[in-house]
């Protein structure tokens, strides 16, 4: 399965990301190694959007806490990347795309992603993913 993973990446080039208890939603909870991440630098933070594409290394989900009623789950994950994105794709391109029925994978990626606008792991649809390989 393909996961899009939108936190603060410091260094685009680097070989290997580490993300410790990283807020999942849409299925981002399911992450284990082997599966692909797309890896978004967080504009809330200072990235442009879409810098990379990795393959999970490992994945642990973060314990709930018990002093919590509720709580998103959270998972910790080091992916190592298998390449750097060619063309910019970021909330700016995304923006505009609002009519979350329409099917179309930019739109699912602007929900997901800028809906509400946290950092977070999130599943992606077969399309989605498809979409963005087409990127690098």
């Amino acid at each position: 399965m393909a996961y899009a993973i939108k936190v603060e990446i410091k260094d685009p080039q680097a070989e290997t990301f580490v993300f410790a208890a990283q807020k999942t939603m849409y299925g981002g909870k399911h992450i284990v190694e082997g599966d692909v991440a797309f890896l978004f630098a967080s504009e809330n933070e200072g990235g442009q959007g879409l810098v990379a594409r990795g393959v999970v290394t490992s994945s642990e989900p973060v314990p709930r806490r018990a002093d919590l009623e509720r709580q998103t789950p959270r998972v910790s994950v080091c992916v190592h990347r298998t390449a750097l994105a060619t063309r910019r794709l970021g909330r700016g391109e995304l923006k505009r795309l609002k009519d979350w029925k329409d099917g179309r994978p930019e739109t699912e990626l602007n929900f997901k992603f800028y809906r509400q606008a946290t950092n977070k792991i999130v599943g992606l649809s077969d399309a989605a993913a498809a979409f963005l390989d087409e990127f690098f």
